[in-house]
C-alpha cells in the first residue's frame, strides 16, 4: 500500500513537471516563428511528448470533464497545423501526439497515476497555456528550437557507454507504413510490441529498465526508409530496431542497420534478404519465409486440391515483396519435379491497387486458371478477388501471411459474404481464435492495455517477435550491450512461449519459428483452422 502511494507521489510530482515543460515547449515554439520548417516541427514532436500523455490520463478518468480535455486538444491540433509545412509532417505530428495519448491512458490503467493526479495535471497545463508569458527563470531552462531539434527524444544518461540504454529504460525503433495503403500493418505490429512491452513494464521492465518503443514512418516506400532509419538511429537514439514492415523496405533498412552494428530484430516480412546463409550477425527473425509458406501452399493446391500446377498462377506486387513470393512457388513447383518455367505471374504496383492489366492477362490463360496464390497487401488482394470472383467461379484464392488477414477479411466482408467465403491465409502465428497459451495471454493483455483493439494475426506476430527478444534481454541480465545479446540470442534454444512449438536460435540459425498455420474465411468473415498438409 505504501509503495503503490509512493509511486503516485512519484508520478504526481513528474507530472507537475511535465506541465511546466509544457509552457517552457509553448513558449519555444512561439519563438520560432522565422525558425526552420525541421525545427519547428522537432519542437511540436517534443511538445507532443509531453501534452499526450497529459491528455491519455485525463481520457483514462471518466470523471474529468471531456469538453476541459477537447479545449487542449484543439489547441495542440492548431499547433501542429501552424507548424507543419505538408500533409506528410501534419500526419507524423499527429501521430506522434496519438502515441503520447496512449501511454497516457497506459499510466493510469496500469496505475502508475491516478485520476486525482490526472486532473491536477491537466489543471496545472489548463493554467499554463491560459496564463502570462514565462518570466525570466522559466525562459532561462527554455531548450531553443535548434537544441530541440538535435537532442534524442529521450536523452541517454551521462556515462552511459550504450545506446538507447540507460538506467531507466531501453529504446526500440519502429521503421513501418503508418500512413498509405499498407498502414495498418504498420500500426497492427506496432500495437502487439507496445503490448508485450506494456506487459513486461507493468512487471518491473527488464532488470528495472523500462522497454520503450519509439515508430517512423516510412509509408512503404523505400525512398522514405533511409530517413526513417536515421530517425530512429541519429535523433531517437535507439538501441535496436523491432518490427519493421516490408520486404521493398527491408532493402534499405537491413543494409543500415549492419553497416552501424544495430539489431534487427523480427522484421513482420518473410523475404530472403533477412535470411543469408550464413546469417548476418545482427538480424534476427521469428517468423517463417515466404518460401516456406507458399511452398506449403502449392503442395496444399497439387496435392489435396488436385490443381494442376499448369492451371496455377501467381498475383504478385510489383518489387521485392513479389519477388520473393514468386520465387517460393517457383522453388516448390521445381521441388515436385515440374518445370518452373510455365508459371504465369500477374503483377500490380506497390501501394495501388490497380489490378486491370494483371486481370486481362489472367483471361488469356488456356487452360484456364483454376488458383492464384497472392503475394499481396489487403487492398490490392481484395481488389483482385473483387474482379475476378464472377469471371472465375470457383476460383481458389490463398494470400501469404503478409496480406494483414484482419484488413483483408474486413474489406471482403464489405463486398459481401460470398466475396470472403473460401479465401485462405497462410500463418505465422496461431489462430488469433483458439485458446492456446500465447493466445490467451495476448488477448488478456490487448484488452488490458488498448481495450477495444480487436485481435489481429498481424499484432499477435508482433507481440510473439517481441516476447522473444524480451526473453533474450532477460536471459542477458543487466549489463546489455548488442554484442553480449545477440551471444544470448545465438545460444537460445527449444524455448516455448505456448505456440504448439518450440523457439530457437544458432549461430548458423537466425529465425526462431518455421511453423505454418492454415486459415481460410468462412460466410461470417471469422478465419477457421484447416489442414494444409
Amino acid at each position: 500500500m505504501c509503495a503503490d502511494r509512493s509511486n503516485v507521489i512519484l508520478a504526481s510530482r513528474r507530472f507537475a513537471k511535465t506541465a511546466r515543460l509544457t509552457l517552457v515547449l509553448f513558449s519555444a515554439l512561439a519563438g520560432t516563428a522565422g525558425a526552420a520548417a525541421g525545427d519547428k516541427t522537432d519542437v511540436v514532436r517534443d511538445l507532443a511528448g509531453r501534452v499526450g500523455p497529459i491528455v491519455g490520463s485525463a481520457l483514462a478518468c471518466r470523471d474529468i470533464a471531456r469538453p476541459r480535455i477537447q479545449a487542449i486538444v484543439d489547441k495542440f491540433t492548431a499547433v501542429i497545423v501552424e507548424a507543419s509545412s505538408n500533409e506528410a509532417e501534419r500526419s507524423d505530428l499527429t501521430q506522434s501526439f496519438d502515441r503520447s495519448v496512449a501511454d497516457g491512458r497506459g499510466a493510469v490503467t496500469t496505475g502508475r497515476t491516478d485520476c486525482r493526479s490526472a486532473d491536477r495535471q491537466l489543471t496545472d497545463l489548463e493554467r499554463s497555456i491560459a496564463g502570462p508569458g514565462p518570466g525570466p527563470s522559466v525562459a532561462a531552462i527554455a531548450p531553443s528550437s535548434a537544441a530541440a531539434a538535435t537532442s534524442p527524444t529521450a536523452p541517454v544518461a551521462a556515462g552511459s557507454p550504450v545506446r538507447g540504454v540507460t538506467d531507466q529504460e531501453i529504446r526500440f525503433g519502429i521503421a513501418a507504413p503508418f500512413s498509405g495503403s499498407a498502414k495498418e500493418l504498420g500500426r497492427q505490429m506496432k500495437l502487439g510490441i507496445d503490448t508485450a512491452f506494456n506487459r513486461v513494464n507493468e512487471a518491473g521492465g527488464v532488470e528495472g529498465r523500462m522497454l520503450k518503443l519509439i515508430a517512423a514512418d516510412d509509408g512503404y516506400e523505400p525512398t522514405r526508409t533511409t530517413d526513417a532509419m536515421k530517425q530512429l538511429y541519429e535523433k531517437d537514439q535507439v538501441f535496436g530496431i523491432i518490427g519493421n514492415v516490408g520486404t521493398p523496405t527491408a532493402l534499405v533498412a537491413v543494409p543500415y542497420a549492419l553497416e552501424r552494428k544495430l539489431l534487427f530484430f523480427g522484421a513482420f516480412t518473410g523475404a530472403n534478404v533477412l535470411r543469408n546463409d550464413p546469417p548476418d550477425r545482427y538480424i534476427f527473425n521469428y517468423r517463417a519465409s515466404y518460401a516456406e509458406e507458399t511452398d506449403v501452399v502449392v503442395r496444399y493446391l497439387v496435392k489435396l486440391r488436385r490443381i494442376p500446377i499448369r492451371q496455377i498462377a501467381v498475383f504478385a506486387q510489383q518489387d521485392t515483396y513479389g519477388d520473393s513470393g514468386f520465387a517460393g512457388v517457383s522453388k516448390a513447383v521445381r521441388a515436385l519435379g515440374v518445370n518452373d518455367a510455365s508459371i504465369v505471374r500477374l503483377n500490380y504496383k506497390r501501394n495501388t491497387v490497380d489490378v486491370d492489366d494483371a486481370i486481362i492477362q489472367l483471361k488469356l490463360q488456356k487452360p484456364p486458371i483454376k488458383a492464384v496464390v497472392m503475394v499481396a497487401t489487403y487492398r490490392a488482394a481484395a481488389k483482385f478477388i473483387e474482379k475476378t470472383h464472377d469471371l472465375f467461379p470457383g476460383m481458389i484464392y490463398t494470400n501469404v501471411s503478409f496480406v494483414g488477414s484482419t484488413a483483408l477479411a474486413d474489406e471482403l466482408m464489405l463486398l459481401g459474404p460470398r466475396y470472403a467465403s473460401g479465401v485462405i491465409v497462410t500463418q505465422v502465428v496461431p489462430a488469433v481464435s483458439g485458446y492456446s497459451s500465447i493466445v490467451l495471454e495476448y488477448k488478456n493483455a490487448l484488452a488490458k492495455y488498448f481495450p477495444g483493439e480487436a485481435p489481429d494475426y498481424v499484432s499477435l506476430e508482433g507481440y510473439v517477435a517481441a516476447n522473444v527478444l524480451i526473453q533474450g534481454l532477460k536471459r542477458t541480465g543487466p549489463q546489455l550491450d548488442t554484442e553480449k545479446l545477440i551471444d544470448v540470442l545465438e545460444n537460445t534454444r527449444n524455448f516455448d512461449l505456448g505456440l504448439g512449438a518450440n523457439l530457437g536460435f544458432g549461430r548458423a540459425e537466425h529465425q526462431a519459428s518455421h511453423k505454418i498455420w492454415g486459415t481460410a474465411l468462412d460466410d461470417n468473415g471469422k478465419y477457421q483452422a484447416i489442414e494444409l498438409e
